[in-house]
């Protein structure tokens, strides 16, 4: 069967009277929304999408508020997926052949609390385990934003994030993972100016001694990593480059687990998110790595997209939009490429 390709049309509005003032999706549009995902019959394709994408997260606020059907109303103040109607959603998208990707589509509409919540969950579930994907969500979120990650975990699960590290991993890893997503980093930009000489000689003396086993347990590394503030780190980041004429993750190249808590927190988010893009668009990805593709695409079509494009392209020769259109398919490849062009726009 020959493939029907979907254009969809990122409607950016007119030019607003107030910097910043939000485009918001028509009632109709909602409407129209809330057909598609719970009515019998299948869904209108081109519309559904073309509505995904122009929505921004204040429209999907308000959209999961005036769903109560589709979405419940949480404790903690937030709106989550009714799981009979995110299952009902799958079946019907297999019964009617909608050809986009209905993970994309729920991700798309998710609080995004509930959203971190489930990865969070699945980086530990899957066979091996994601310690990769649990570090970014810890290491990549504010601190709010985490947060609000730990507070719907323990609705969703009835347990906390904490504890389900705890059980699933065991050793070393259980320390540092635990400790990352248990803390709440201060966000500001203040720095001890008298700490970070001193900090970086105990990193370097951890990672440069002869036993390589026992930065694993030095507790002064994992203090160092799962307390500081990205702004902290990122000061001892440019002082171990300086003084040791090496960058630190180079030097845990051995210690996967380290060198990906470094790269999270102390690499320009724009840097690491490409770098994931890429990945997910090798030649033979992983079933993983390609569902980083639409876990990157959704989750930061609205933070810094237009920084992700452009160090795409600087680092990898080749436009992400074009890169995408030549890894994907179908209207699922044109849902991507439309949130890709509308946080460029943004």
């Amino acid at each position: 069967m020959a493939e029907r390709k979907i254009t969809i049309i990122v409607r950016m509005g007119k030019k607003l009277k107030k910097e910043g003032e939000k485009i918001t999706t028509s009632p109709e549009e909602c409407e129209a929304l809330r057909k598609a995902f719970s009515g019998p019959h299948g869904a209108e394709e081109k519309s559904m999408l073309e509505i995904l994408v122009k929505c921004n997260p204040a429209d999907l606020t308000t959209f999961r508020k005036n769903s109560p059907y589709i979405f419940l109303d949480d404790e903690y103040c937030f709106e989550k997926w009714d799981p009979f109607h995110m299952k009902s959603l799958e079946i019907k998208f297999m019964r009617f052949q909608v050809s986009i990707s209905e993970r994309a589509v729920i991700q798309r509409t998710m609080h995004p609390w509930e959203r971190d919540a489930l990865l969070v969950r699945k980086s530990l579930e899957e066979k091996p385990p994601l310690y990769n994907l649990l570090i970014e969500l810890a290491c990549t979120k504010t601190s709010d934003e985490f947060l609000g990650a730990r507070k719907a975990f323990q609705c969703l699960y009835s347990e906390s994030v904490e504890e389900f590290v705890a059980v699933k991993v065991q050793g070393f890893h259980r320390r540092l993972l635990v400790a990352l997503v248990s803390t709440y980093r201060y966000e500001g930009m203040r720095i001890d100016e008298a700490a970070i000489k001193l900090e970086c000689q105990k990193l370097a003396r951890a990672i440069k001694t002869d036993h390589r086993n026992e930065i694993e347990n030095d507790d002064e590394v994992l203090r160092i990593l799962t307390t500081r503030s990205k702004h902290h780190l990122k000061t001892i980041h440019k002082c171990y480059k300086e003084d040791y004429d090496s960058n630190l993750e180079e030097d845990l190249d051995d210690i996967q687990i380290l060198r990906d808590t470094v790269n999270c927190l102390c690499a320009p988010p724009a840097i690491y998110f490409s770098k994931i893009l890429d990945t997910a668009m090798s030649i033979c990805p992983a079933e993983q790595e390609m569902e980083a593709l639409t876990r990157v695409i959704v989750t930061r079509t609205d933070v810094d997209m237009k920084d992700i494009a452009a160090e795409f392209d600087r680092k990898y020769g080749a436009p992400l939009i074009e890169r995408i259109e030549a890894a994907a398919l179908g209207n699922y490849r044109d849902f991507l490429v439309a949130l890709v062009k509308r946080g460029m726009a943004n």
